[in-house]
């Protein structure tokens, strides 16, 4: 992995995403290295021809632009993040994201986070003084052999489970974000990850896996070396009119019915 610093001239975003007015980006680039991940549009801008996964630069000024800008703004819902992921591990040494937060509570900003890391733990303390926040974990699978083939520098899927405890418990809203689902891959016992969802998170978000910028070849690759049997039924699962989908859409929704767990399937 490969860290450097750079500068940024803003911090904090305005985003399409529905439901969030502001996004911040701490850092360029991610240490998890998901096979999946789409934020590897990134490379045509930054580190050229370098591999997804393989660099981080930490924004050195991001503290400072957001004192700047925060005072500027109108209050609204900001989300860590759109491109990366807050608590990668780079996080663990920089705290860029922790004094984003800091930031972010003392101008009483509603904030929304999105992780793989069970690292957000550290942070409960600020979290908590934020007066409207909600702690997300991304779970592809129950399975944490998924996740290493997957998802080799994330969590470990029972961390981050324990992570929705934690803020569930302190009084912090939570939710889980199911996706991508792999096509067969992720179907392995997901019964048992939703029942440990089902008192654990306040919602759960569902989603498809998206076959854009360049993702299929790394997604091959790693399907080749441990599911060769899966290659074909998988690639076929992933087109965009997808008889599978259609029919996981129609299965995930009964089960978190039958469990009351309020959900948002967005394929």
């Amino acid at each position: 992995m490969k860290i450097g610093e750079t500068t940024c001239r803003g911090i904090m975003n305005r985003s399409g995403i529905e439901g969030v007015d502001y996004a911040i980006n701490p850092y360029i680039g991610c240490g998890h290295g998901c096979v999946y991940c789409y934020a590897r549009f990134m490379t045509r801008w930054y580190h050229q021809g370098e591999r997804w996964g393989s660099f981080v630069d930490v924004k050195k000024n991001a503290s400072e632009c957001l004192r700047r800008e925060a005072p500027k703004k109108k209050v609204g819902t900001v989300l860590f993040s759109s491109v990366t992921d807050p608590y990668q591990p780079a996080e663990r040494k920089f705290k860029v994201t922790r004094s984003l937060l800091e930031i972010l509570r003392d101008y009483r900003f509603p904030v929304q986070i999105l992780t793989k890391s069970s690292l957000v733990k550290r942070d409960l303390d600020v979290i908590s003084e934020i007066e409207e926040a909600e702690v997300g974990l991304t779970i592809t699978s129950w399975s944490d052999d998924v996740r290493r083939v997957f998802e080799p520098g994330a969590s470990p899927t029972q961390d981050r489970i324990e992570a929705l405890r934690l803020f569930s418990d302190a009084g912090i809203p939570t939710y889980a974000f199911l996706g991508p689902l792999l096509p067969y891959v992720s179907e392995e016992d997901i019964g048992s990850l939703v029942d440990r969802l089902a008192d654990t998170v306040g919602r759960v978000i569902v989603d498809r896996l998206n076959i854009k910028a360049g993702n299929w070849r790394d997604i091959q690759t790693v399907l080749e070396d441990n599911y060769p049997e899966l290659l074909d039924r998988f690639r076929e699962a992933s087109r965009e009119e997808s008889p599978y989908y259609d029919g996981l859409r129609g299965k995930m929704r009964l089960m978190l019915a039958k469990r009351e767990i309020p959900s948002d399937i967005i394929f």
